[in-house]
């Protein structure tokens, strides 16, 4: 048997030496390959045969880093929510001072430091029930109900708020509005005394106020009606009104 022999120059001995080295380094390298995808675990991978794109790190977060912005984000949201308490809690001391503006002040700030989540959902319905009393004793009616409407938005079975949206409607001469949710309260809380009390002194004041505003309306009508029939030579005092004591509705009749 003939053996042939591959000559080669010292050049290409040492080259083939070279690419032998270079690929056991390659294949010896371990490389480790982070998924970037949370809830699956990092691995490596070393063997022979591998892609190029094999052991290549890929992007994204990291998740440590991801727990690590997690726990941050909720030490600052604790960290704001017992800022908004301490605030409440300055407003409350406030309050019972007599202070109602620096009061308002604190229990503002306390709905601007709580985060609208639902583990805030108390802290923040009871400061805009605070801040409504707190406009209730400066007078100003129409904010009081702004702020215990939004009170009752957060928690709709909210007794107070209810109650002092209710006085704010009658200041207001809201008679109607007011029996609502004094009515509303009686739901909640059938043995609610002031509620029913409430209820019983502004029917009355609230049926005056309906008859009234009927009155006018019908005065405002009549002028209108006056003004067109003066065309024909007529007016609305050819027409005449007539209550029915039982149903309390009006009923037309003309006169010559």
């Amino acid at each position: 048997m003939v053996v042939i022999e591959s000559t080669s120059t010292s050049g290409e001995a040492d080259s083939e030496q070279n690419l032998k080295k270079n690929e056991s380094l390659e294949t010896s390298t371990v490389f480790t390959e982070e998924s970037g995808r949370e809830g699956e675990e990092d691995f490596e991978t070393a063997s022979d045969g591998e892609s190029e794109s094999d052991g290549l790190e890929q992007s994204g977060p990291r998740k440590d880093d991801s727990l690590e912005d997690a726990s941050t984000m909720d030490e600052l949201k604790q960290s704001a929510l017992d800022q908004a308490n301490d605030a409440k809690v300055e407003g409350n001391r406030l309050f019972g001072a007599g202070q109602y503006e620096d009061a308002l002040y604190q229990y503002t700030r306390a709905l601007q430091l709580a985060p609208e989540m639902p583990s805030t959902t108390e802290i923040r319905s009871i400061c805009n029930a605070n801040s409504a009393i707190c406009y209730l004793k400066l007078g100003r009616y129409d904010d009081t109900i702004k702020e215990a409407t939004k009170a009752l938005k957060l928690n709709p079975s909210y007794l107070k708020a209810l109650l002092r949206r209710a006085e704010a409607h009658e200041r207001l001469e809201h008679f109607e509005e007011a029996i609502a949710d004094m009515k509303s309260i009686l739901e909640l809380d059938p043995s609610h005394d002031q509620a029913r009390r409430t209820i019983w002194r502004l029917e009355p004041l609230a049926a005056e106020k309906r008859e009234k505003l009927k009155e006018e309306m019908i005065g405002k009508l009549k002028d209108m009606g006056s003004s067109i029939l003066g065309r024909f030579g007529m007016s609305m005092d050819n027409f005449k009104a007539v209550k029915d004591p039982n149903t309390g509705s009006y009923s037309i009749s003309f006169q010559r």
